[in-house]
């Protein structure tokens, strides 16, 4: 629907060569996401709520009945916070300088966008939503809980996708994701949001683990994606990877092929495009755990959050919207 839309607009109109491709960019980001939407559509049951809205009883919830090869991704009711004083808290300071020099960047990249070419701005705008794609459909519905089935193909671009994002390799983030699902909101969940709005955005990324997050994360079951042979060449490969294709491409690219000046080129095509994408997966963890309504299970944390739903890729009117800014600039 999307594309023919955009198709119509062409036909409607003669552009000049640089509108042609802000629109033609347009068109193939809105056919992306229309086939990606339809690939990640699951046909397995969803698990049922634990808890009816109305209060009622739990309703009895077999793993096995929805999916047998995966059970480690449901929550556990049966896990408690052990009593006693939390552990002291250890800064990861590599972190904490690198988020901190990475959102300087990006703020000083925000006063660079008028003056970039519109073409290193697009490049950010599709980066960013072929890295999404790599975190919800690849990392997060494929990988973790295994909702849908993809063949090598779709696989492939899934994995670069997520490479692109920069966000863990698979392995390390379905582990974690994992976990987030089965002890939610306890010592166990890595951004745990009952620890404050800060520590499930980004402050859990800038300390160690908890203890139970380690304890907890080495005994769940990861046999499934051990033995998946593209998962397992990513995460030893992953470092090598994102050099290339997260840092090294989106910089020279803008720089080589349209004669952009290397400091848009890093940051903003970088920077801001790396700072956006952050921010707008993080505020699943934060937002949509404290903002919004509970239309399944009020005994749970996860929310419903319209802003959420948008930022994180409910792609589609994004990117139409933010690409047509750009369409629009060419002109001027």
């Amino acid at each position: 629907m999307w594309h023919l839309c955009c198709q119509l607009t062409l036909k409607e109109r003669k552009l000049p060569s640089s509108q042609y491709l802000s629109a033609c960019t347009c068109i193939f980001l809105c056919m992306l996401l229309e086939i990606s939407s339809r690939c990640c559509t699951t046909n397995i049951m969803e698990p049922h709520s634990r808890r009816q809205q109305d209060g009622e009883e739990k309703m009895p919830l077999q793993a096995e009945d929805i999916r047998p090869e995966i059970k480690d991704d449901l929550y556990d009711p049966s896990y408690q916070n052990e009593e006693g004083p939390p552990p002291k808290l250890e800064y990861v300071w590599r972190n904490i300088i690198f988020m901190a020099l990475l959102h300087v960047g990006a703020l000083y990249g925000i006063t660079l966008v008028p003056s970039c070419k519109v073409y290193t701005w697009l490049l950010g705008v599709f980066y960013n939503v072929v890295a999404g794609l790599g975190i919800t459909a690849g990392a997060h519905r494929l990988w973790s809980h295994r909702t849908y089935k993809a063949r090598l193909p779709l696989r492939i671009f899934l994995i670069m996708a997520n490479t692109m994002a920069f966000q863990n390799d698979v392995y390390e983030w379905a582990r974690d994701h994992r976990a987030h699902h089965k002890f939610s909101e306890t010592h166990a969940d890595p951004h745990n949001s009952r620890r404050g709005f800060f520590f499930s955005h980004v402050g859990w990324l800038l300390v160690r683990k908890h203890p139970a997050v380690k304890e907890k994360g080495k005994n769940l079951d990861m046999s499934d994606l051990k033995a998946e042979k593209l998962v397992m060449f990513q995460r030893r490969y992953y470092k090598l990877a994102v050099m290339l294709i997260f840092i090294i491409l989106p910089t020279l690219v803008p720089w080589y092929l349209w004669g952009e000046t290397f400091q848009h080129s890093l940051c903003v095509s970088n920077f801001l495009r790396y700072a956006v994408l952050l921010n707008f997966t993080w505020l699943v963890n934060s937002a949509a755990h404290l903002y919004g309504y509970r239309p399944y299970d009020r005994g749970i944390g996860a929310r419903e959050n319209p802003f959420v739903s948008m930022a994180s890729l409910d792609q589609k009117i994004v990117v139409v919207l933010l690409v047509w800014i750009g369409f629009s600039n060419s002109s001027d």
